[in-house]
């Protein structure tokens, strides 16, 4: 393995960023290329772990030659966010200087097909020449993994409607228990991003074998030894199931029990009606009914009225609930994925 440290200048004199880059040689040319990334959204860690166990996996591939296509890592994608901190909280889901969410505004092929990115010496800010350098190191790569989590979650993929069910296998060898089909974004996330340049790129639109997606690696807190080395042994299955790592012969992958994949207009987002205290009666993974209590919030401590009930909007499968138990009235409390669709159509990004 070949790691290579790139340096981001900084808006002003004397501050400047790493950009760690691991690249590992495969044997045969005609074997897929892959890009993984994590920390994208620098306060989310369980790519992270999830990578420091895959690298060595991988380099151990390498070393006994059975790494059939090359793979290129960056276990911390975005140095700008990771050092960012106020008041002792990490702020590494947007910008503080532009206010922007670094998932967000990704350049994109124009009409024409041309995507125009920045370089190293362009005259703009560091987050949009480091997501040009990001795009710019996935290009060519049939296989891009971008490493993210939830608040509290469940594990679950997104996936371009275009790729699905061919990507089910990445679902099924992570234990993914739903994944989120899109179709058309409108945020220009690193995801849509490269699916779009791939689409631009496709010789005839064919687009077998690619895989473009965000893994949602369960919630923000689930970082550890034990669910990192899962997390690592998953993808480095779906590599060996995609040939860029040789193995021996194995049953197919086979999605979880109780699986759900659906449309992201399938989506509920349920909002606080009121500010508050919440207090929880569902957890993420479980099924709900129409009118189930989801949970209350406290309004007014100790008093006979003092909650507000919050139910479910309809049936459906509990994907996601807020880490924070403390709430402002119209923010996103809980994600269901309904048994009917939400909306009649979703473009862009379930938050910001």
């Amino acid at each position: 393995m070949k790691t290579e440290i790139e340096t981001i200048s900084g808006e002003t004199p004397g501050i400047a960023y790493e950009l760690i880059v691991h690249r590992l040689e495969g044997s045969d040319q005609s074997a897929p290329r892959v890009y993984i990334q994590a920390g994208l959204h620098a306060d989310e860690r369980p790519g992270v772990a999830a990578l420091h166990f895959l690298i060595p996996m991988l380099e151990k591939a390498e070393a006994e030659g059975r790494l059939l296509g090359s793979v290129t890592l960056v276990p911390h994608a975005n140095p700008i966010g990771a050092a960012q901190h106020l008041y002792g909280d990490h702020m590494g889901r947007f910008s503080t200087g532009s206010r922007v969410n670094f998932n967000r505004d990704f350049p994109v092929p124009d009409e024409s097909g041309v995507r125009a990115l920045d370089t190293a010496a362009s005259a703009t800010f560091a987050e949009r020449r480091l997501k040009s350098r990001l795009l710019d190191l996935a290009d060519g790569c049939p296989i891009v993994l971008d490493l993210h989590c939830d608040d509290e979650s469940v594990q679950y993929i997104y996936a371009p409607e275009q790729l699905w069910p061919e990507m089910a296998d990445l679902a099924a060898c992570l234990d993914a228990e739903a994944a989120l089909l899109w179709d058309v974004g409108a945020d220009r996330a690193f995801e849509e991003a490269v699916f779009e340049q791939m689409k631009a790129s496709a010789a005839g639109g064919d687009l077998s074998g690619h895989c473009v997606t965000t893994v949602e690696l369960r919630g923000q807190n689930d970082v550890d030894a034990a669910l990192g080395r899962k997390d690592a042994e998953g993808i480095c299955r779906f590599l060996q199931a995609r040939g860029v790592v040789t193995a021996k012969a194995a049953a197919a992958p086979r999605l979880a029990d109780g699986f759900v994949g659906k449309p992201i207009r399938h989506v509920d987002m349920v909002l606080a009606p009121v500010g508050g205290t919440i207090l929880f009666h569902v957890a993420p993974g479980e099924r709900v009914e129409a009118g189930q209590m989801l949970a209350e919030i406290i309004v007014n401590p100790g008093r006979s009225d003092g909650t507000v009930a919050v139910l479910a909007p309809q049936a459906g499968f509990v994907l996601t609930r807020r880490i924070r138990r403390f709430i402002r009235m119209g923010d996103n409390l809980l994600k269901i994925i309904g048994d009917k669709a939400a909306v009649a159509s979703r473009e862009g990004a379930l938050e910001d």
